[in-house]
């Protein structure tokens, strides 16, 4: 079926579309000035779904973006320490370049793969006229661009059009841009592409970039820009750089429904259509509206990529994702917090991830000291010799909620609830130990019978106007030692062992389940994997048992805490 519309199309091309590009390989009769379009979905794409497409699919989207009439198609990644897998478009070498697409014809595209400098030595690549493949593209970064032009060049000897890819092109100083331009005439590859890896780029930044390129380069050289879609600018930047007035020819990458690292790319499809309606091209949309379709939306059902607000903080603090998502992954920071610790960064630093640097910058910012011996005093005197009752925010206190307002009337205790405030049983005090939960906790006091209660914080803590009333030592109440440094309900009892409390009462500590919801309300849900909820269950169990010898504890709701070497649920 495939074969036959592949056909189909071919024989229905315009007669224009004929003329205009003729019969060679390649379009090899394009003028210089064109403007051009370059998928990468096999290539970019495979980060979204680790380049396992599955051969049938990779031949359907080839197929169709071969009758789109898209220019360049890239279709995998070249990377010697993989192993061959015709189904997945990351090979070792050209030559199973060849086994995956024997038989296949590519009409008149120009097919490329990519090599990430470094990953795949030159006794890889056969020549070009032994191969499947028309055209290398080599990316690096700006540390290595003399060495990785020296590749290109080598490349280009085997006869491959190549396309020298400047990562990060953001990071390069107007004068390193200009010496960048001086070492590519001297390679004279087919061309050169800005990668705005982190999305960063607006249509003045990129405007800027591309004049200087374009001042130092040599006019048979052609310019591309890869876009990413971090802050919504991809198709937008794509655009406009393809209506640039510029004698010298452009090319730009896209990906089928935006498909790709990160935020995402420019969607092909909006590329091709802008293309036809303003440029006179003669793109067959339908084909990839159909790949889309046949293809893509079954892995962007499964695995979603877009612009979202991890991209945007990322891109915004002009940083590596991962630095983001480790602080995210915490579920302690606010939006605000995690940006405070990004701004701290090492400029060398932050487009390299590194994990325990990271964390260290996080240890260091939750580590605000403070005196917290009076507000210690204070608090012991409040709760006096009343009985002690903490509650947690777990799905318990909604089942056993009658249990627990029973306790509450025989008892009389004092109750401070845990980073949270219940909805309908009153307390004395709020404890809160994680910026995040307080400030969904802000907007949830607004009805609340506990809405004038006072908060015991943490000086790790802020607030957007004045101070907490009680503020306890957040670097004497963490677990230096543990995953998790900050777990609030160990918090709150080394805390209370402090003021010389003998006995607490626990209600609303279920533990942590990998198979149901931990918390009565799902919005503040805190989902675990099976490993981070067996780690939480024996940790916080282990801290139970260390200290009852000096206090008295008791659940008054169920718990999976091995405390008293119980097996969790």
């Amino acid at each position: 079926m495939m074969k036959s519309i592949e056909s189909f199309w071919k024989n229905t091309l315009t007669e224009a579309h004929q003329i205009r590009y003729g019969s060679a390989k390649c379009w090899e009769g394009i003028a210089l000035g064109e403007r051009l379009l370059l998928d990468c979905t096999l290539r970019d794409g495979g980060y979204v779904n680790n380049w396992e497409f599955g051969y049938d699919q990779i031949v359907e989207i080839f197929n169709r973006l071969v009758s789109s009439g898209v220019e360049f198609i890239e279709v995998g990644f070249l990377d010697e320490r993989s192993t061959y897998d015709r189904g997945r478009t990351v090979l070792p070498d050209t030559v199973s370049v060849n086994r995956m697409f024997e038989g296949i014809d590519k009409g008149k595209s120009c097919v490329l793969g990519m090599i990430d400098y470094g990953a795949c030595g030159i006794e890889r690549l056969e020549p070009c006229d032994e191969t499947f493949l028309d055209g290398i593209r080599v990316i690096f970064k700006e540390a290595k661009m003399k060495e990785a032009l020296a590749f290109c060049a080598e490349v280009k000897k085997l006869g491959y059009k190549v396309f020298a890819q400047m990562v990060s092109v953001t990071t390069y100083t107007d004068e390193k841009l200009a010496e960048y331009a001086k070492l590519v005439n001297e390679v004279m590859p087919y061309a050169t592409s800005m990668v705005d890896t982190y999305g960063l780029l607006d249509e003045e930044h990129l405007c800027h970039i591309y004049g200087i390129l374009d001042a130092n380069l040599d006019p048979q050289i052609r310019v591309g820009y890869h876009a990413h879609n971090n802050f919504q600018l991809g198709y937008a930047n794509a655009k406009h750089f393809l209506s640039l007035d510029s004698e010298r020819g452009l090319l730009a990458d896209g990906t089928l429904y935006g498909m790709g690292k990160s935020a995402g790319n420019a969607p092909l499809e909006l590329l091709m259509m802008f293309r036809n309606d303003k440029q006179g091209a003669g793109y067959h949309v339908t084909q990839a509206l159909e790949a889309i379709d046949n293809v893509i939306m079954e892995i962007y059902q499964r695995q979603y990529w877009g612009y979202n607000l991890f991209y945007y903080i990322a891109s915004s603090m002009h940083c590596h994702p991962n630095y983001v998502s480790r602080l995210m992954n915490k579920r302690t920071l606010s939006v605000k917090q995690i940006r405070d610790i990004l701004k701290t960064l090492d400029p060398a630093k932050s487009l390299l991830y590194d994990e325990a640097y990271i964390e260290r910058l996080y240890r260091e910012y939750q580590s605000i000291e403070c005196d917290d011996r009076e507000t210690l005093r204070i608090l012991k005197e409040k709760l006096g010799r009343r009985p002690l009752l903490l509650l947690g925010p777990a799905r318990s206190m909604t089942k056993e909620r009658a249990k627990v307002k029973r306790f509450i009337e025989e008892k009389k205790p004092r109750v401070i609830a845990v980073n949270y405030a219940p909805p309908t049983i009153e307390v004395d005090a709020i404890f809160m130990a994680k910026s995040k939960r307080y400030m969904q906790l802000f907007s949830d006091l607004q009805h609340n019978v506990n809405r004038a209660k006072p908060i015991v914080a943490t000086s790790n803590m802020t607030k957007s106007e004045g101070f907490f009333p009680y503020v306890l030592n957040y670097g004497s109440l963490i677990d230096r030692d543990a995953e998790i440094i900050d777990n609030a309900l160990v918090m709150i009892l080394k805390a209370v062992l402090r003021m010389g409390v003998p006995a607490v009462t626990l209600a609303g500590f279920d533990g942590y389940s990998k198979r149901s919801r931990n918390y009565f309300d799902e919005n503040k849900e805190y989902r675990v994997d099976g490993s981070r909820a067996e780690y939480l269950n024996k940790y916080i169990g282990g801290f139970l048992r260390s200290i009852s010898d000096k206090i008295e504890l008791e659940f008054l709701t169920k718990t999976r805490y091995e405390w008293q070497g119980k097996d969790g649920e």
